[in-house]
């Protein structure tokens, strides 16, 4: 029965930070990183928030879809907490965390995302970053405008695109089910340590014959090896019998200390708030280059409020040319893009999006390859199964070379 066998948390302030405004958690079924931004304002206080919220979701599950669910929506009900607690204390206005969590259940996983902080699975000594970073550089690497290499160092890495907090109501999180087998290994952690530690170091740190445990300090080490900026929080998943799991739930970092939230009136919380700032303000990773992309969102969503006032005065008729226009440019632009899913029973090419509009198809098979989907790996299958983006007809294809490649090994 593949489970979970053995688990471990830990978190570090790091060499640079004054305060630790991540939080960790590795419980029965549930593990979690999140990682808070806002500084000495609230990165701490919303990382606890979300993470003491989010935990209440460790529970056995039937499916792995309602433990998808049950993620989804537990992480929804954070952000809203988030929001409610941003509104009875304005002080906070700003803050925010990252949420990567996972749910395991016999032989799958349900995972769900947003932010920057990172899952990683290995397997077979072979590491695989799971989740896809929310963040301004990602999108610019996705669209080919830069380099992995230039990301590492872009004036804007930090720059985060979704996050849980007081910006969106419904913020948008990735969600999607893995299998796992005896012998994965999972690893959930914050940039704290993938932002300094490389992928080859954390996959030999994983491959180690060390425990849970002592793989979740190595780590930790070889961050604060590498300098620390940030501060690091890691849990570490094996994946195997549980017969012998001694493991208790185990809660890291800020979300690991009381909040000063209790139920006594507005002027006693704001009081004993006060002590999580007693440093002066200080720039985190992401508000030293938010600013401006805050401003630009509040400039474009007040074009838009005029324009829409413009449109409305112009008459139904221009709206509706308008309308119209729009769809059609929209379906011009879905034909730019491309994918990798199955047709039939091989591995093909699809040029639009994976959604469609009602009846209306957004996308068509472009090129029906020779690879059978029965001839693939089970995680790059399962990744099929689930469609592969892709970048331009080109990168696509090299999707499809490098999964005929992955099978001849």
């Amino acid at each position: 029965m593949a489970t979970v066998s053995h688990s471990a948390a830990a978190s570090h302030v790091g060499k640079i930070r004054s305060n630790n405004q991540d939080s960790g958690y590795s419980g029965r079924q549930l593990f979690m990183v999140a990682d808070g931004m806002g500084g000495h304002a609230g990165g701490d206080v919303a990382s606890a928030i979300a993470t003491k919220r989010i935990i209440e979701a460790d529970q056995p599950y039937q499916t792995p879809q309602d433990a998808e669910f049950a993620l989804q929506a537990a992480l929804i009900a954070a952000n809203s907490q988030l929001a409610e607690t941003v509104f009875e204390h304005t002080e906070l206005t700003g803050m925010g965390t990252t949420v990567s969590a996972l749910v395991v259940l016999e032989g799958e996983v349900a995972i769900a995302h947003i932010g920057d902080s990172r899952i990683y699975l290995l397997r077979d000594g072979e590491l695989s970053q799971i989740t896809v970073d929310h963040t301004f550089v990602q999108r610019l690497v996705d669209s080919g405008r830069i380099t992995e290499q230039e990301a590492m160092v872009h004036p804007r890495r930090s720059v985060l695109m979704r996050v849980l907090g007081d910006v969106e109501s419904s913020p948008e999180i990735d969600t999607s089910i893995l299998a796992t087998i005896p012998g994965d290994r999972w690893l959930i952690c914050s940039d704290g340590l993938s932002g300094v530690v490389s992928n080859t170091a954390i996959a030999a740190a994983l491959s180690t014959d060390l425990d849970a445990q002592g793989v979740a300090s190595r780590l930790v080490k070889e961050s604060l090896d590498g300098g620390a900026p940030d501060n690091v929080t890691i849990v570490v998943v094996d994946i195997g019998s549980p017969d012998e799991r001694v493991d208790v739930p185990t809660v890291v970092g800020s979300a690991a200390a009381p909040l000063a939230f209790g139920e006594e009136p507005s002027r006693s919380r704001a009081l004993r708030m006060s002590s999580l700032r007693l440093h002066p303000v200080r720039e985190t990773h992401f508000e030293p280059d938010s600013q401006d992309y805050l401003s630009e969102l509040i400039e474009e969503d007040e074009r838009r409020a005029r324009r829409r006032k413009i449109t409305w005065l112009m008459g139904i008729i221009l709206l509706v040319i308008a309308i119209v226009g729009t769809a059609v440019l929209g379906y011009q632009w879905t034909q730019t893009r491309y994918f990798v899913g199955v047709e039939g029973s091989n591995v093909a090419i699809f040029q639009g999006v994976q959604q469609d509009l009602g009846p209306i198809a957004l996308s068509s098979v472009y090129e029906d390859t020779t690879l059978k989907v029965s001839d693939l790996r089970v995680f790059d299958r399962q990744q099929v199964q689930q469609t592969i983006s892709a970048t331009s007809l080109e990168d696509a294809k090299l999707i499809v070379e490098r999964l005929h490649d992955a099978t001849l090994k």
